[in-house]
C-alpha cells in the first residue's frame, strides 16, 4: 500500500509549514486555508478517517484532541476560539484518506458549517 500524502510529509519527504510534531502526531499549516488560523494535525499511524478507527486507537485519537488544544492555546486562539473539523468520507469533504483534525480560528465562525 502507498503511503498518504500527510504520511509523506510526517516523513519529511514533502515539504510544509510544520508546527507541531512528536511521536504520535505532526501538526503542519493548511495549504489552503480557510481561516487565518488553518492547522492540520496528523496522526503518524495511517488511520483513513474516524469511521475506521480501531478500540485500539483510543489512546491516538485522545492524544490528537489534547494536542489541538495545546496548539491552539500556543497559536493564542483559546481565549477568542477556535473550531475543530474532522471530515470523514467524500461528502463530508475529505481530500485526503488519513484521518486528520482541521484547526480553525483567527476569525469568526458560522453556524451551520458548510
Amino acid at each position: 500500500m502507498s503511503k498518504t500524502l500527510f504520511q509523506k510529509i510526517a516523513d519529511k519527504e514533502i515539504p510544509s509549514a510544520l508546527v507541531y510534531e512528536d511521536d504520535q502526531v505532526v501538526a503542519f499549516k493548511d495549504i489552503d486555508p480557510q481561516a487565518p488560523t488553518h492547522v492540520l494535525i496528523v496522526p503518524r499511524k495511517p488511520i483513513p478517517r474516524i469511521a475506521e478507527a480501531r478500540p485500539e486507537d483510543h489512546k491516538v485519537l485522545g492524544h490528537l484532541l489534547l494536542k489541538a488544544a495545546e496548539i491552539a492555546r500556543r497559536l493564542g486562539l483559546e481565549k477568542s476560539g477556535y473550531r475543530l473539523v474532522l471530515n470523514n468520507g467524500p461528502h463530508a469533504g475529505e481530500a485526503v484518506p488519513h484521518l486528520h483534525i482541521h484547526l480553525l480560528g483567527g476569525r469568526q465562525m458560522k453556524w451551520p458549517p458548510g
